[in-house]
């Protein structure tokens, strides 16, 4: 793994940046953290693996930080659990038999596409009828949880902008619920992991070391901010992210 200290200390900054990055827009951030690991000479199966378990304790903290300001819907919170934990479950043993390679470039495009969507859309969430909120979060839940079982992460990428064009949950309430979800999703893939051998322990702890605190920060800057500036710069980083993936993918 060639110089270790140095290496370590990588991983201690990424996990800062990715911290940082999950508790302001929602998500756990392994999506992120796991190519930036490899780039920097983590085996490609524990860059997977360690930032699942990494995020779990900083998705909370953040997640904290909003359900102290009322930012998190314990409806939608509730059933997309109910329907999400089996759906991951369901996504982890599939990979046995189906490739990832299609869902990551679908979910990529998804991500496009509801970053655009946002960005068109400020301020002009769709008003869901109640009778109409508990099916759509299974909805969103299911395909969530399905990817993130699929993908081996927390699905957070998918969560808050599918509760903002599907339920029209307003951008502070979707990511503080997204953020209680995700911690949630990430349980099962970490659990897998874990039972397969594939977790490095001294990455976890550096990876969460700089995480954990750096969420609760990106949490609290979120809040802060506009609502409106805070979809717009969601609304850019999903484009951003999704064309970047995308680009790597294809690479």
């Amino acid at each position: 793994m060639g110089d270790v200290p140095h290496q370590l200390l990588l991983v201690l900054l990424i996990g800062c940046g990715v911290g940082f990055l999950g508790g302001m827009l929602g998500k756990g951030g392994s999506a992120i953290a796991t190519p930036l690991l490899v780039a920097i000479g983590i085996p490609p199966i524990v860059a997977v693996a360690a930032p699942l378990p990494a995020t779990v304790p900083g998705t909370l903290v953040a997640a904290d930080g909003y359900r102290r300001k009322g930012l998190i819907d314990e409806q939608v919170l509730l059933w997309s659990l109910i329907a999400g934990v089996p759906a991951t479950v369901v996504g982890a043993v599939l990979t046995r038999w189906i490739s990832p390679d299609v869902l990551v470039y679908v979910t990529d495009v998804v991500i496009v596409v509801l970053g655009v969507r946002m960005l068109l859309a400020i301020g002009d969430a769709a008003q869901v009828p109640e009778s109409e909120t508990r099916r759509r979060t299974i909805a969103v839940a299911a395909v969530t949880g399905l990817a993130a079982g699929l993908l081996a992460n927390s699905g957070g990428f998918l969560l808050a902008p599918l509760f903002i064009a599907v339920l029209g949950l307003r951008i502070k309430p979707a990511l503080g619920t997204s953020l209680a979800v995700a911690a949630v999703l990430a349980v099962p893939g970490t659990i897998v992991h874990l039972a397969l051998g594939h977790i490095d322990w001294a990455i976890v702890a550096v990876f969460a070391a700089g995480s954990v605190p750096l969420s609760g920060l990106g949490a609290r800057v979120a809040i802060r901010t506009d609502g409106a500036w805070l979809e717009r710069l969601y609304g850019v980083v999903l484009v951003v992210l999704g064309v970047g993936f995308l680009a790597a993918a294809v690479i």
